[in-house]
């Protein structure tokens, strides 16, 4: 049975290949693509929240990004199963879903959102880095090396990664500084707009958070899907490493005046540590989150050129309060503990002295003591001086370096800067 929900606009290709042909559907070709690439097997080697490879159970990026993938997946089911405004042959198709959820963090570089700050504040004369900007470029320039012009993804599967609409360049001008996070590289807006059916933003839509909020439907559920997993499997992580004890969270909500009885959310989590049932506790909040949705009809510039845009996703504001309480937890007492800190700051450090390096050598072309060491690899090095202006220099040596998995960027920067450690026999990353 045709699913109504999308059609040709949806599953249309800039490169305009027609995938009729193929028995997969459009959307299971993008997931399909996706599973096989280099950056997404990278992503087993990437912090989410403590550094990869230090303990064989704490979620890396890769085991992140596959437990987002289930959550979409199933609230799919669930909203077919649950909504007035969808039916058997008139739905959120799960296969894009899984696709953009297991998409959604192939852009971030190695050691987490210290990495990721630290490579916008060094690109900051370039256009600047962010991680959502770069999933965008490895769909359409980067991955597939062979071509170096992308996946050639749908625009359903595309535009369901953009979860923000504004450039760099926009941003810098409303604000009057160099933009934090949250925005597109300025080369990208052939991309956005292509996404957007070549609509321009209305007045009511400026750069920015309001405009950021225009998302299709798929990218509200995986953004649904992201914070369930944020808020809920790295709460466990935390609570296993020993980040989060009972004294602490006790503390914590005192200090900032949040209820700890039996019946209250940070109730349920103590008694569920007090009793090391942390698994199930997070297990039956996934379901519940999963169930909290609801959909809503919706009215703006693209709602009537795709359902995507015709619906949008409504969560039962005592769960957001929940899992916006949880996030906080985690980000005060973990992600700011001395202990996560220093080991950003040494990220962020190793980081810093491979860019000054690649900085020097490749995109000012200047020497290094005198000679021109060949530093990274030929293709790389290579398209680097193909490169006809520094911001392309530059971009082009940042994806080298957001590519890293956290122990190729480590082992690089002990070759480079340790003596004692590096052999021929090494380079492999």
């Amino acid at each position: 049975m045709q699913n109504r929900f999308y059609q040709a606009f949806d599953t249309e290709r800039a490169s305009g290949y027609d995938t009729s042909g193929d028995f997969r559907s459009p959307f299971q070709i993008d997931r399909d693509r996706v599973l096989h690439t280099t950056a997404f097997r990278r992503l087993q080697s990437k912090t989410q929240v403590f550094w990869s490879g230090e303990y064989d159970f704490y979620r890396t990026r890769l085991t992140h990004s596959l437990e987002v993938a289930q959550i979409g997946k199933s609230i799919c089911h669930w909203l077919k199963h649950s909504s007035n405004l969808l039916s058997d042959d008139f739905f959120v198709d799960e296969d894009l879903v899984e696709a953009i959820c297991l998409s959604h963090d192939l852009g971030h570089p190695p050691f987490g959102h210290a990495g990721e700050r630290s490579l916008n504040h060094f690109m900051a004369s370039y256009g600047g880095f962010e991680g959502n900007a770069q999933t965008l470029r490895l769909l359409t320039q980067r991955i597939f090396s062979q071509s170096r012009r992308g996946m050639d993804p749908s625009r359903a599967f595309l535009d369901g990664v953009l979860k923000y609409k504004s450039l760099w360049s926009e941003l810098r001008a409303i604000k009057g500084q160099l933009p934090k996070n949250h925005f597109l590289y300025d080369t990208q807006s052939e991309e956005l707009s292509w996404a957007m059916a070549e609509n321009d933003f209305p007045a009511e839509l400026p750069p920015g958070d309001e405009r950021d909020s225009f998302k299709s439907i798929e990218c509200q559920i995986m953004d649904w899907a992201d914070d369930t997993a944020y808020s809920l499997n790295d709460l466990a992580d935390s609570v296993r490493a020993g980040f989060l004890t009972v004294e602490r969270i006790e503390r914590w909500a005192e200090s900032r005046g949040h209820e700890v009885s039996g019946n209250s959310p940070l109730g349920g989590l103590l008694k569920a540590i007090r009793g090391q049932r942390i698994e199930p506790f997070v297990g039956k909040r996934i379901g519940k989150y999963i169930q909290s949705v609801t959909l809503v009809s919706a009215t703006n510039l693209l709602s009537g050129t795709s359902h995507r845009y015709a619906l949008d996703l409504v969560i039962e504001p005592g769960v957001r309060a929940e899992s916006e309480l949880f996030k906080s937890l985690a980000y005060e007492v973990v992600f700011l503990s001395p202990q996560l800190k220093q080991l950003e700051h040494k990220g962020s450090y190793m980081l810093r002295r491979l860019w000054e390096v690649m900085e020097k050598r490749y995109v000012l072309g200047e020497t290094i003591d005198g000679q021109d060491f060949a530093l990274l690899p030929e293709a790389d090095a290579a398209e680097i001086a193909e490169a006809e202006t520094p911001e392309k220099r530059a971009r082009l040596v940042c994806d080298f370096l957001a590519g890293m998995t956290d122990g190729y960027a480590a082992r690089t920067f002990r070759r480079l800067f340790e003596p004692g450690f590096g052999s021929i026999g090494d380079l492999v990353g």
